[in-house]
Parts: structure tokens; sequence; C-alpha cells
């Protein structure tokens, strides 16, 4: 028909044709690839006309081709964004690594903010041995990550408590296809401020999959991991982290924090002196540095490290505290008259403070005890536990129900039925008992045995235990003794296996057997015996009112909440003797009782009688206990570095005339110490 044209030759109007095309990209790409060759033959040359045959082309699996007319649309195009995303898309899909990079390279560059583009660089970074810029480009990825506005939400959502609309959220985006390292990351403190761990462990894992060089997930993965005390897995987490190519000193005092929980002192020292030689203007890791030399017996270095401390921060508590807790060291009058000034400059209504007041209380109260002005001293301790116990909590009465329990599950009759049962390794010694009780004199002379290995209080069984409880706590079982009484062989085989394995880590040398010093494990002999049936306890006690008043004079780093109230230390002391009472009458002889007086008065007899409860041969070494180099961590790693003396046992006496609560709470267990109370 004269005049007609067909729809082949019929002009085409880009603004109504691409958008048309690119609808069918995905669906129907051979139709899409002849839409826009016929577009491109009445608008030659037309940018995305082309692109969107070169996706067409690359969903037909035609990935050469879209390939070589990507790159030279990329050399034409140079600032098109699209362009080189689908020239990276391309290369991909055609295994071509060096072009895929090459457009990564050049899209980032030109457009820095787009987080999954940095991502897909490093990913393609790290698969051509490019190691240090895919980690690079992970850390480009993670900051260009922070100003996405669902990322933000969520962040906020997190820091207003709003946790569950926070978790909403994301998991809203990862089902649109945008789930993402950091998204993944922030999914995991949401559920760790949950308080659960194992989903905030499991999202940092697949945070750290999708993006290795993600060091922020990593630090925070390391103190998950830390909290769970897998340690072995925070000093392999650590050892990456170290290597980042952003420098970081906060890296490297994380791995020190790492090699120090699994008692790798020396290591952490040079750490620390390291990060001192950079900048030495840092009075917390002066104080680190100085923990650290205590514990390996390097006393004169320990004591100048604190001094650098305070003389940088003069209101810092715990260096002061640490100072004074040196046994071996003293303060004068010009420190005593520095800690007051300091303690003047700090109000007494600031939270932010409250732990340099407690502190520097502390602080004074010893050294005004070594000064021999009791009373001064008496009120510096005073306050300073109050200070304290206003700040943990302790629930007397809990506790002590609790311990009740345990005495009326491990009876006789009880015991009799268990039969056979836990992992049969004799490995640990148990030495418990209330801290300040003689039991660090106990593990260092059996640590120097040549068939005995010191280890670290480990909170292996405590967790155990813990884990346990909370099957009653949260009805599983009505009371601890049935849920005891559950446990079938081989769960006790499989308990005692798991505290082997996960002590594992601490164990340096080839010795046979090793010490578990946590003092706090009397309270679990019965567990220890029915899923460590060969493991040996050792019971460290000391007169109830020099150990609880040592207990109480002294601020420890953590836990024993119960020691900042002279009536609540004296109900845990009679907790604690009543129960080894009870599984003493249950199982005579399966605990070995040290009195302290006694290895103080007669310590070869004592070392002697000791040695034959845990079948090991009398070596002179245990008496020479004070040459042994072996790093100790608890207050008294000082006084086992020296023979044993006598002037400490009736330091309470100074206090007499304060103590009264103390003797009134302990009632009848003074009178009749060692013997234990009658059942």
């Amino acid at each position: 028909m004269t005049g007609s044209t067909t729809e082949a030759t019929r002009p085409v109007s880009p603004a109504s044709a691409l958008p048309r095309i690119a609808a069918l990209v995905g669906s129907a790409p051979a139709r899409a690839l002849a839409e826009a060759e016929n577009l491109l033959q009445t608008a030659p040359g037309l940018g995305p006309a082309e692109l969107l045959a070169c996706q067409a082309l690359r969903q037909l699996g035609r990935t050469q081709e879209a390939l070589s007319r990507l790159e030279t649309l990329a050399r034409r195009d140079t600032r098109v964004p699209a362009v080189l995303w689908e020239l990276a898309q391309t290369a991909l899909a055609a295994n071509a690594s060096t072009a895929a990079i090459s457009a990564l390279e050049r899209l980032t560059a030109l457009q820095p903010g787009i987080s999954h583009g940095w991502f897909l660089l490093a990913s393609e970074l790290r698969k051509a041995g490019r190691a240090e810029d895919a980690w690079r480009a992970d850390i480009s990825g993670v900051h260009a990550s922070a100003g996405d506005p669902e990322l933000v939400d969520a962040a906020l959502a997190m820091n207003e408590g709003r946790l569950d609309e926070g978790i909403a959220l994301l998991e809203a985006r990862a089902a649109r296809g945008g789930e993402d390292a950091p998204s993944l990351r922030l999914l995991g403190e949401l559920h760790w401020r949950k308080g659960d761990m194992s989903k905030a462990l499991d999202y940092c894992g697949r945070a750290l999959e999708r993006a290795p060089g993600f060091d922020l997930a990593r630090d925070f993965r390391i103190r998950l991991l830390l909290q769970t005390n897998r340690l072995d897995e925070a000093r392999r987490e650590a050892e990456i982290l170290v290597e980042s190519p952003l420098e970081n000193p906060a890296h490297r005092l994380l791995l020190a924090s790492v090699l120090v929980r699994l008692g790798e002192h020396e290591r952490a020292r040079d750490l620390y002196r390291g990060l001192l030689d950079l900048k030495a203007d840092q009075p917390q890791l002066w104080q680190n540095l100085g923990h650290v030399l205590k514990t390996l017996g390097e006393q004169a270095e320990a004591i100048a490290a604190y001094r650098e401390a305070v003389a940088r921060q003069p209101s810092m508590g715990e260096a002061w505290w640490s100072l004074a807790n040196l046994k071996t060291a003293r303060l004068g009058a010009e420190d005593i008259a520095a800690m007051e000034a300091a303690l003047a400059t700090l109000p007494e209504d600031s939270d932010e403070h409250a732990e340099d007041r407690f502190h520097l209380h502390f602080a004074l109260g010893k050294a005004l005890e070594d000064a021999k002005d009791y009373a001064a001293s008496f009120r510096h301790y005073d306050q300073g536990n109050r200070l304290r116990r206003a700040r943990v909590p302790h629930d007397p009465e809990g506790f002590s129900a609790e311990v009740a329990a345990t005495a009326q599950t491990f009876t006789a009759p009880f015991l009799s039925t268990q039969g056979d049962g836990g992992c049969p390794a004799p490995d640990p010694i148990f030495v418990v008992g209330l801290p300040r009780s003689g039991s660090t004199l106990v593990e260092q002379i059996l640590s120097s045995h040549s068939q005995v290995e010191g280890t670290l209080e480990l909170p292996d069984m405590m967790i155990i235990a813990s884990r346990l409880q909370a099957r009653v706590d949260e009805g599983e079982f009505p009371d601890f003794k049935t849920m005891i009484a559950s446990l079938t062989p081989r769960d006790r085989v499989r308990l005692g296996e798991e505290y082997l394995e996960g002590t594992r880590v601490h164990r340096k040398s080839d010795a046979p057997l090793f010490i578990d010093k946590m003092p706090n494990n009397w309270q679990h002999v019965g567990l220890i015996r029915t899923i460590l049936p060969n493991a040996k306890i050792v019971d460290a006690r000391r007169h109830p009112m020099s150990c609880c008043f040592s207990g109480w004079k002294q601020h420890f780093a953590r836990g024993q909440t119960f020691t900042y109230d002279l009536a609540e230390i004296a109900r845990y002391y009679r907790d604690y003797v009543g129960l080894m009472a009870a599984y003493d009458a249950a199982a005579p002889g399966a605990v070995h009782r040290v009195i302290y007086e006694d290895m103080v008065h007669s310590t070869e007899a004592e070392i002697r009688r000791l040695l034959a409860y845990l079948d090991l041969p009398f070596e002179e070494a245990c008496l020479q206990f004070h040459t042994n180099a072996r790093a100790v961590r608890t207050a008294s790693s000082e006084q086992v570095r020296q023979p044993i003396f006598t002037t400490g046992l009736d330091a309470w006496t100074h206090y007499a005339p304060w103590l009264g609560p103390l003797a009134e709470a302990l009632g009848p267990i003074e009178a009749i110490y060692p013997q234990p109370p009658a059942r």
C-alpha cells in the first residue's frame, strides 16, 4: 500500500522504547535483544540501548559477545556507573577476573558511597591473591554503608532499646535481597543485647564470611568469644585482626587482653611496651603493663609502671590500688597525701568517678594499715566496701538456698545410687575455698612438683554448673536434685570431657596433672565428683576472722561480690564450711583439707600429707616453692614468691574493735575452728 510503513521500519522513540526493553531483559531476553538492536538501527551509538543489548546478551549466556561490546562502551562512556557495573557482572560471568576487578575499581572510584561495589571488589581481589587490597576494599565498603538509611534506622532502634524492631527491619531488608556484612554484624549486636550469645556469634561469623576485612565485626566477635570463654578462637581472630592494613593500636591492645586471659603474659607485656613506645602518655596502658609485670613477678618494674600511670592521671584509683595491693610495696606519707588530694577532686555523687573513688578508699586503707593507723585505715576500707557493695548484685538469702539444695542433693544415699559414670581422666586438681584462704600458696607448692602444672582460676566448671542450673530456673526440672539425677552416665562423661576440652588451652606443658584454682568451685564439689570421679579436690581453709577480714579489705577485679559486707562474707563462710562438712559426711576422704595455719607452722609435714593424698612422691622443689618463676595472677602473687612467714596470721586483731559484726555473723564457727560444724 502506497504511503504505508511496516512495524520493522517505523521510527522508534527511545523515550518509549528503553523502559519497555528494560522490562523484558529479565523475562524475555531474546526479545529484549531484538528490540534493542532495532533501536540501535534508528539511533546508532545510543548508550542506554547498547547497555540493554549487552544485558540481554548476558542473560542469554552470550557473555563473551557482551563483554566485548561492554568494554568498547566503557571506553567511550567512562563515567556511567551502570555501564561499569554491567561490565563487572559480565566479566564475572565470563570468568574474566582481571576485567571485573578493573571495572569495579573504576566504579568504586566513581561512586565510593556504594557499599556493594566495594564488597564485590574485595571478593574478587581476594580470589586474585591481592589480600591486602581486598581487606582495604572491605573496610571501604563498611565505611560506605554508614549512610545506608535502613542500617541507620536499625541502629537507632537498637540504641533506643527497640531491639525487636531493629531485628525486624534488618530481616525485612534481607528478605528483599539486601543482606550484607554490615547488616549481619548489626543483627549480631541486636541479638547480643537481647542476651542471645549464640545468634550474636553466628551473625558476626556470617558477616566475616561476607567481608573478612570487616575489622569492627572481627573486633566484636573477639569480645563475644572472650565473654563465652572461647579463648583459643578469640586468639585466632585477634591474630588476624592485628594484621589489618589500617594500623590501629586498639587491635594490639585487644590481642594483649586475649593473651592475658590465656596466661601468655610475656607476649602481652611486649605488646603493651610496644604500644607505649609509640605513645607514652597512656595511663591505662601503663596500668595494664603493671598488672602483667606483677603477674610475672617483675615487681620493681610493676611498681614503676603503676607510678607512671598515677603520674599521668593522679585520680586513677585502680592504679593506686594496684600499687597498694603489691604486698611487698609500701606507700608513704607523700602517697597518702596524693591519694587524699585525688579523692577530694572527685565528686561524691558522680557515677562516672565511682570506681576511682572506691579504689582510692581501698588504697588508702592499705597505706594507712601499713602506717599502723588502724582506725583511719578501717574508715577507708569501710567506705570503699560500702561504695563497692552499692554497685554489685549479691543475694545472700538466695545463695544460701542454693547451697542448701546442693547439700541436700549430694548425700551418701544419693551418691551410692550414681554408680559408674563421668570422665575417668585424673588430670584436674581442684583447689577450692574462700579467697585469701591460702589457696594460692597451695597452688604454688603443687605447681613446683614436676608432675603438676599450675594454670589459672578457670571458669569452666562454673560455666557448666550455671548451664545445668539454668535448666532448673527455666522450668525443665522442678529442682536441682531432680536435674542432677536425670544425668545419664553418658551425660556425665560428656560433661567431664567438655571440662577437659575447655581447659586444654591453658595447659602449656606435658605434666600429667593440672591445677584449677577457682576458689568458688567449693560450691560444685558434688558436681565435680559426678562428672570427673577421679579428679582430686583440695580445700584450702583459713581462720574465719582472718580469712573474712582479709577478703573484706581486698578489692577484687571481678566476682566475689559477697566480700563487700562483713555480715555477708561471714554468712558466705558459714555456707562454705557447712556444705563442705555435708560432703565430708557423704563421701569421707574425697576432699583433702589444708588448714592454712598448719601449713605455715608445719610446712613440710603438711606438704607430704598433701602429696600423699594426690598419690605423688615428695619433691624438694615443693618446699622451695618461692623460687618457682611461674606467673601468678591472684592477690597473693608476691607473697608466694617468698618463704612462708607468720606475720599475717593475726593481722585482723588490729581491727578487732570494729569487727563485732563479723564475729557475731560467724557465730560458733570461729570458736570451733578448725573443726567443722556439727551436722
